[in-house]
């Protein structure tokens, strides 16, 4: 009933879904590009050349152990703009089937205890008025029955947008960004949700908060990465 009055918008074109009642209009399903191999099996980023690990991964010590990111970033960065800023939370749904289909396998054989989405500033999270990162969470468990842990962890830094700045910078920007909610952490494998994966730099900061507090396996899963050689 609610799709009679406020019908789905593609995810792909953002016009109402054709046919009626799917989630992406038929004309529209291979709009985003997939990342395939080769990949990083650290990070996820697609490869240009045969490798194992991407020019990051290969200079930089990350917290995480590892992650994958569904699509690659230039075929999807329109849509998860209108996802995290145009009020298309009903992507999700979409975004959250993708990967239980294309990442199950990933999701499996990691075998979490929970989903933990990447926070908002409290700030943010009022003007914008929904976590894109626990949007998708939400959907990825609807589809795998992999619970997820809303409010777990807290971000207590407004920190910038970091678009611009270098390795260094981000890392700045991002130092006491977060903080775990409760006293005690049951969790020991869980898998950080965010929208998009650059450096890596947001989920090494949440990965650091929970190794602390004690959680002995964090992966991660992104909407979306770029590529690397």
């Amino acid at each position: 009933m609610i799709q009679l009055v406020y019908p789905r918008r593609c995810p792909v074109c953002d016009r109402i879904v054709y046919p009626f009642g799917e989630k992406i209009c038929s004309s529209c399903i291979d709009g985003f590009k997939l990342i395939s191999p080769p990949w990083c099996i650290r990070c996820g980023k697609k490869l240009m050349e045969e490798s194992t690990l991407c020019s990051d991964c290969e200079n930089a010590e990350h917290i995480f152990t590892r992650g994958r990111s569904l699509y690659e970033y230039a075929s999807s960065a329109m849509s998860i703009y209108r996802f995290k800023y145009g009020g298309r939370r009903e992507y999700a749904e979409y975004y959250g089937e993708q990967i239980a289909e294309y990442l199950g396998d990933f999701i499996r054989k990691v075998n979490p205890d929970a989903l933990v989405p990447i926070p908002l500033y409290k700030g943010k999270l009022n003007k914008r008025g929904y976590n894109q990162a626990e949007e998708l969470a939400k959907a990825i468990t609807k589809y795998t029955g992999v619970p997820t842990e809303r409010g777990l962890l807290k971000r207590v830094k407004n920190t910038t947008a970091m678009k611009m700045l270098s390795r260094g910078e981000r890392r700045a920007n991002l130092k006491n960004a977060f903080i775990i909610s409760r006293n005690s952490v049951k969790l020991r494998t869980i898998i950080i949700i965010d929208d998009i994966y650059t450096t890596g730099t947001t989920l090494d900061e949440a990965a650091r908060v929970f190794k602390d507090a004690g959680v002995d396996n964090i992966f991660f899963i992104t909407l979306a990465g770029g590529s690397s050689v």
